[in-house]
């Protein structure tokens, strides 16, 4: 199975402080936010290869980032170089897909974000059941479900329909930055997009796959920091005590 980081992004809500340097690697509390993702996933065993997905701008800092762990990371470059020029998350999946030509399993994540519980729940969660999965937790705030992808699903967990930054909010689930693949729907990543999904948001790819396929949501065992803003940054340093479970 591969593991994909999504990390071509410029993040010019934290200005200063990332106008020269990648958000996933700015520190929370001892290590790195993307250094907290990896070590937990490489310690689940079942990743044979990590991509991490980068713009031009970024891309030489990951690469020495990548040198420092015992694990090998491959970083691609989507050869974007401002905010304006980003290609979106799903295309910058597609373009790794095809590029690498990869034919395998995907775990894709967001490299901005740190958990409190451990992703080998959730592809152990994926592997029972043998279809691609997201991840789902309660979310009280209309507000907040109007900036984020929300679901509906059935008593079997199955996503019946998904939608990103919705007007009006379907339900109070909320789908964080975190999916796993099947190969097969790795393949339909490029019909989806000519298909007219969306590009920019990830969950864009989930919300026209979950209408050709079956797609599963785990309820999220634990909290999910996210890391949007320099007030959200300072809050998770104080918050985040690392995987608790």
């Amino acid at each position: 199975m591969k593991c994909l980081v999504l990390a071509a992004g410029y993040a010019t809500r934290l200005y200063p402080l990332t106008k020269n340097f990648p958000k996933p690697l700015l520190k929370v509390g001892e290590k790195s936010i993307i250094d907290w993702l990896l070590d937990d996933i490489e310690a689940c065993g079942r990743i044979n290869e990590y991509i991490v997905i980068s713009n031009h701008k970024f891309a030489e800092v990951f690469y020495k980032w990548s040198k420092t762990k015992s694990y090998k990371i491959k970083v691609l470059d989507d050869g974007t170089e401002s905010n304006e020029s980003r290609l979106g998350a799903v295309k910058d999946i597609s373009l790794a897909v095809d590029s690498l030509e990869i034919n395998d399993d995907m775990l894709v994540i967001a490299g901005d974000n740190v958990l409190d519980f451990s992703l080998c729940r959730f592809m152990e969660y994926a592997e029972n059941k043998k279809t691609s999965c997201v991840m789902r937790y309660y979310e009280a705030s209309e507000e907040k479900l109007r900036k984020c992808g929300v679901l509906s699903v059935n008593e079997d967990d199955l996503v019946v329909e998904m939608e990103e930054k919705p007007a009006v909010p379907m339900s109070h689930w909320c789908c964080p930055p975190f999916y796993y693949y099947v190969k097969e729907d790795v393949k339909l990543i490029k019909r989806g997009l000519e298909s007219g999904c969306g590009s920019d948001a990830p969950g864009s790819y989930i919300a026209w796959l979950c209408r050709q396929r079956l797609v599963h949501a785990m309820k999220m065992p634990g909290k999910r920091y996210d890391i949007g803003d320099l007030k959200s940054y300072e809050r998770v340093g104080i918050e985040y005590k690392g995987i608790l479970q």
